[in-house]
């Protein structure tokens, strides 16, 4: 086992820290108990309409079909390889990783170390993981158009947020379609970019001791791209579905909580969602607690006609699409990490016999 690849299974807690994981729930709960106790007002729950509240199941079953959308875009970029459990498995320890620590982190690392523990080289899982990334990118690239055309008719940055608001989510438009080009080309056009990319990073002093151990692998990443390149259109389009689907899911569900609990703006609504969750992927707190919870309110709060139902929103949203995968990821990360322990446990006796036999045979030929 190369060295690096040792390492990893040694310490696989370190894809995720129990400290972002304690940060993000604190904040998150901080945040919510904050909005409910500016906005409630006692007797605000006999307003609810019964008729409206089947509107929350409705919110849990569109939040699995984002779940089984992101599993199935996994499922088919490894062609079948991976099952279905194995498929879940990956995208709920991605999506419990990407909700406990920062942006700049995310999940993608344990994404790979996943698909690793699934039996494919950290080559293809890279490649894989990047391709996945790769069409959320050019999901983005398709929002974003959106979101300025649809700016000339609505509203769908709310004027409270004032300049500075503006000014954000532009900039947060031309970051994200200049990431995106960026992806295309290095995933689809030269994937040898990101081999020179990476060979250039692992020159760096302090990373210049796992400099052979990654150049295989990224030998392994560029050929497995490559593979990908020949993929026809119709996987590309197949692919982009999938991770299209899952976003839609990812965007309907703000609009699904507030209009269970008042009528509101669909439109309007589903615009906001889609803006709030592009600037989701800057929030710098663990899984952007705090932060995500205050932009719900932001955007979507000037659309509840009852100001005492914004907490109680943002309550509602929260749980279904944070903990409710928090809790699902965390059972799928612990299983890789137990499985990692009992293979390092299994090599170390191996060896250890290894070992003895060596030990024993040399004492016989003596």
């Amino acid at each position: 086992m190369p060295d690096n690849e040792r390492q990893i299974e040694e310490n696989p807690q370190k894809y995720f820290s129990k400290k972002y994981l304690v940060i993000s729930i604190g904040l998150s709960i901080a945040t919510m108990a904050f909005l409910i106790y500016l906005t409630y007002t006692p007797g605000v729950l006999k307003h609810l309409k019964p008729k409206r509240l089947p509107g929350i199941v409705l919110a849990v079953i569109v939040s699995f079909l984002r779940l089984w959308f992101s599993a199935a875009k996994i499922r088919y970029l490894s062609e079948k390889v991976l099952g279905w459990m194995a498929s879940f498995r990956v995208m709920l320890s991605w999506d419990f990783t990407s909700s406990i620590t920062p942006s700049t982190i995310g999940g993608a690392p344990m994404a790979t170390y996943a698909m690793t523990k699934e039996g494919f080289n950290f080559g293809q899982s890279t490649a894989i993981i990047l391709y996945s990334v790769l069409l959320d990118q050019l999901w983005f690239a398709v929002a974003v158009p959106i979101l300025l055309v649809s700016g000339l008719f609505f509203e769908v940055v709310p004027n409270n947020t004032g300049m500075v608001g503006h000014a954000s989510m532009a900039l947060l438009y031309i970051g994200l379609l200049s990431y995106a080009g960026l992806m295309a080309y290095g995933v689809l056009k030269n994937p040898n970019a990101i081999k020179k990319v990476v060979n250039f990073v692992f020159k760096l002093p302090f990373l210049k001791k796992w400099k052979d151990n990654v150049a295989d692998e990224v030998d392994n990443l560029v050929e497995y791209s490559h593979e990908l390149r020949k993929k026809p259109t119709s996987f590309l389009l197949k692919a982009f579905f999938l991770s299209t689907m899952s976003w839609l899911c990812r965007i309907a569900l703000p609009t699904i909580v507030v209009l269970s609990l008042l009528p509101a703006d669909v439109i309007l609504s589903v615009l906001r969602s889609l803006a709030m969750n592009l600037a989701f992927l800057i929030m710098p707190t663990p899984g952007g607690s705090g932060g995500v919870e205050g932009l719900f309110a932001i955007f979507q709060g000037p659309l509840i006609d009852r100001k005492a139902f914004i907490g109680l929103a943002v309550f509602a949203w929260r749980v279904i699409s944070y903990y409710i995968t928090v809790g699902l990821g965390m059972m799928a990360t612990t299983w890789y990490i137990n499985r990692s322990v009992v293979e390092l446990k299994s090599d170390d006796n191996d060896s250890q016999e290894l070992d003895a036999s060596d030990t024993s045979s040399s004492k016989s030929v003596e």
